[in-house]
């Protein structure tokens, strides 16, 4: 197939995988991952999590990065390329829709965190150590919302800015900056008096505290981390020139991620130990692990500054996520509508704006409304997360398998460098991908409705 040509594009390897590194690093590293793994087992969670992201995780991110280099479209434009039929056409505008969900109530969470980074900048770290601080914010309406809009504006002047000049000089800069200063955070926080037994609990599996759901959480963690579904990995592909080693490009994502994700547990876990001894209680706070436990840790450490370090490098880590969903958007936008680039992020602005601010109301004014019986933002995050991504990611494998076809694929991938492991791409798209996205699938929707609980 002839490859299209485009006016986007990342400058070279260097831009694409800081790009895609950043798309893949955000609240999904550094607020679920250590909250799941504190929860499930520690070393038993990191290590089937590692596991899946170096399989399962590997062979998905070839496939949609492969595909939208094939194509230089966006997810409609790469799976109207094989296809006009209907069902197929529909997979490519699922892959589209999930990023026009996802950054609304993402944003609202960015702007959580960056109330938190103002209120250690303010010195009110004793004030924030009490758990009626994150409480009394989200019963604010003006509250939520002026800081929801602040980090909806800094992501969207990087949209304006397109590819090179936006999200690949942003990914540059924040990146190397997200790296020392997790590492200036996990050397306080594993330094602190108990914290060693936190990391102990982290990093050395013990499989006495391996369940069902250590594999079941695991895997729905790797699917969210590494932005599998989510239309960004299409759409940065097309973005990609012939000369980019995907396969390369691929292992290096995989291991940025994955290691921002191993800090972020050595950040957190250990803290929490020194903290509360290893309690049961306060390692499975679970989601409010970020915004109820950690301040009262730093308040425990006695000094402002690793509130704001932490706070800071959420913040760079969750923006750069947030624009890598934005730039999906906007993609689609341009390529189905025939678009401008402003005209599109203009489009995705008000789409942003609107839904976010709806998921900010259901936490006070619109606290009734209760779909499903979670909260707005809750619901969306269902909805994207548990139904929408597993259907997305089947809808790719089924592309491949019986329309696009393994050989094809495969002769995609080493047009520009050798397929080492081409044996693991083939077993796990063939054989394993679609019983993983079904488990899922099945597991998210009954602990949506109490029958398990994750």
């Amino acid at each position: 197939m002839k490859q299209p040509t485009t006016k986007r594009g990342f400058s070279g390897k260097l831009g694409y995988v800081l790009a895609t590194a950043g798309s893949a690093v955000g609240l999904g590293n550094i607020w679920r991952f250590p909250y799941l793994a504190a929860k499930y087992g520690g070393g038993a969670f990191l290590l089937v999590y590692i596991i899946l992201a170096l399989t399962f995780g590997y062979a998905m991110i070839m496939s949609e990065t492969a595909l939208g280099r094939m194509t230089g479209k966006s997810p409609v434009g790469a799976f109207s390329r094989f296809s006009r039929r209907g069902l197929v056409r529909a997979g490519g505008w699922i892959n589209a829709v999930i990023p026009i969900l996802i950054v609304p109530y993402y944003s609202v969470i960015g702007g959580w965190v960056l109330h938190y980074l103002l209120g250690y900048l303010r010195g009110q770290s004793a004030a924030m150590a009490d758990d009626a601080f994150f409480t009394a914010f989200l019963a604010s309406p003006l509250m939520m919302e002026l800081c929801f809009l602040a980090f909806a504006l800094m992501t969207m002047l990087v949209i304006f800015s397109g590819v090179q000049h936006g999200i690949e000089r942003v990914s540059k800069i924040m990146m190397p900056v997200l790296v020392v200063l997790s590492l200036i955070v996990v050397g306080y926080s594993v330094t602190r008096p108990g914290a060693l037994a936190g990391v102990r609990y982290f990093l050395i599996p013990d499989f006495r505290s391996f369940s069902l759901m250590t594999f079941v959480s695991a895997l729905g963690q790797m699917f969210y981390s590494l932005s599998i579904a989510m239309g960004i990995l299409i759409t940065f592909g097309s973005y990609t020139g012939r000369d980019v080693n995907i396969e390369s490009t691929t292992a290096q994502v995989e291991i940025f991620d994955t290691l921002i994700a191993i800090l972020a547990g050595l950040m957190i876990i250990p803290a929490v130990f020194a903290f509360s001894g290893g309690d049961a209680a306060a390692l499975n706070k679970g989601p409010a692990l970020m915004f109820v436990t950690l301040p009262k840790v730093f308040s425990s450490m006695g000094g402002a500054w690793i509130g704001i370090l932490f706070f800071l490098l959420v913040l760079l880590a969750a923006l750069t996520s947030s624009v890598s969903l934005a730039e999906s958007a906007c993609a689609t936008f341009e390529d189905e509508l025939g678009w401008s680039r402003p005209r599109s992020a203009a489009l995705m602005s008000v789409i942003l704006v609107g839904l976010g601010s709806l998921s900010c109301l259901g936490f006070n004014l619109l606290s009734g409304v209760t779909p499903m019986g979670m909260d707005i933002l809750s619901f969306f995050d269902f909805l994207t997360n548990s139904v929408m991504m597993p259907v997305a990611a089947a809808a790719i494998c089924l592309l491949i398998l019986f329309v696009i076809g393994l050989d094809r694929m495969e002769t995609e991938i080493s047009s520009s460098s050798p397929f080492r492991r081409r044996r693991v791409y083939r077993i796990v798209i063939r054989y394993f991908a679609l019983v993983l996205l079904a488990v899922i699938l099945i597991s998210s929707l009954a602990d949506a409705f109490g029958l398990i609980h994750i």
